[in-house]
């Protein structure tokens, strides 16, 4: 999970912990740090560290912001089939239009009150997690 703000954060840890949708919950502040936990310090990895299961991603980060984040992963093909889900507070059609042209896997606006915004992590975890079928990642970056 890429989110810099504090209560964002907590309400989403909240949701996917009280549903049990989350064993490991890897979180990044903003989008140098989550970069740097995808590809290494350097960001020249030649093995990653850790494979996510799902990226939920907001666009307004401090360091590098979220597009260029989503850039990053669409563009490498050990991170191309990591399903990112932007979790963004912008409703502004232009973020909307470049995440898709960037390849984002879902986009939703957080919902301003509490039980909206946890129901909606729930679902977004129940989905990704329980209900979505991903092709093996060494098949993936093996080109099979």
């Amino acid at each position: 999970m890429v989110e810099d703000n504090p209560n964002d954060l907590e309400l989403a840890l909240h949701a996917l912990k009280k549903h049990k949708l989350a064993n490991r919950i890897q979180v990044a502040r903003d989008g140098a740090e989550a970069l740097e936990f995808l590809f290494g310090k350097d960001g020249s990895a030649t093995r990653l560290p850790k494979t996510p299961k799902i990226i939920l991603l907001d666009l307004k980060l401090p360091k590098v912001d979220g597009l260029e984040v989503l850039r990053r992963i669409k563009k490498d093909p050990r991170t191309r089939s990591i399903p990112v889900t932007v979790l963004s507070s912008s409703r502004e059609d232009r973020d909307l239009a470049e995440a898709y042209s960037l390849g984002v896997n879902s986009y939703i606006v957080k919902p301003v009150g509490f039980h909206a915004f946890v129901d909606a992590v729930r679902q977004l975890g129940l989905y990704w997690l329980l209900l979505n079928e991903r092709p093996d990642a060494a098949a993936v970056t093996a080109g099979a």
